[in-house]
């Protein structure tokens, strides 16, 4: 990884149920709108299926203008795409050492081989109001219709900064 010291920030992950969630990531980039952060995995983890060491690079994308962030989990060796992890999201806000959002629950996980799998829309609780569950629908369609766009963009992103923590 990067000798080179990077500012620091403090991801912090809110649930609708209330908990809140911290991780402390590198900013690799920031502009008004969006900032992207560097975590490496201190230990293996499994998630929906795929299997990250321990040492798993993650370039996470948070925009204040989009119903959406990404995980890109890359290999720490090669920095390849492991996997991409769209967290639905809100009220995304990014100050000098806080990144904070709200997880709207459903997630899209998209492979290296392309497939795409819409996730947890069974754990939405059955008494969520209306203008929420529009917004879940809306967020993820948008998702998905730009799928292809959103995959390039982040594969661009990658070839860009991974240079700049690659081992």
């Amino acid at each position: 990884m990067t000798d080179i010291p990077l500012a620091r920030i403090t991801e912090l992950k809110r649930t609708l149920g209330g908990r809140e969630k911290r991780f402390d990531c590198a900013v690799l980039r920031r502009t008004a709108s969006q900032v992207t952060v560097l975590f490496v995995a201190p230990e293996a983890m499994h998630v929906h299926g795929v299997n990250l060491p321990a040492g798993t690079v993650t370039f996470g994308h948070f925009w204040t203008d989009r119903p959406y962030n990404v995980y890109h989990w890359l290999d720490a060796r090669s920095g390849a795409t492991l996997g991409l992890y769209v967290n639905l999201s809100a009220e995304t806000k990014v100050s000098d050492h806080v990144l904070e959002w709200l997880d709207l629950i459903v997630d899209i996980l998209i492979l290296p081989d392309g497939s795409v799998t819409v996730l947890d829309e069974d754990e939405i609780p059955a008494d969520t109001i209306a203008a929420l569950r529009s917004c879940i629908s809306d967020a993820k369609a948008l998702v998905l219709a730009g799928l292809t766009g959103l995959v390039a963009e982040l594969e661009n992103d990658r070839t860009q900064l991974w240079p700049t923590v690659g081992a």
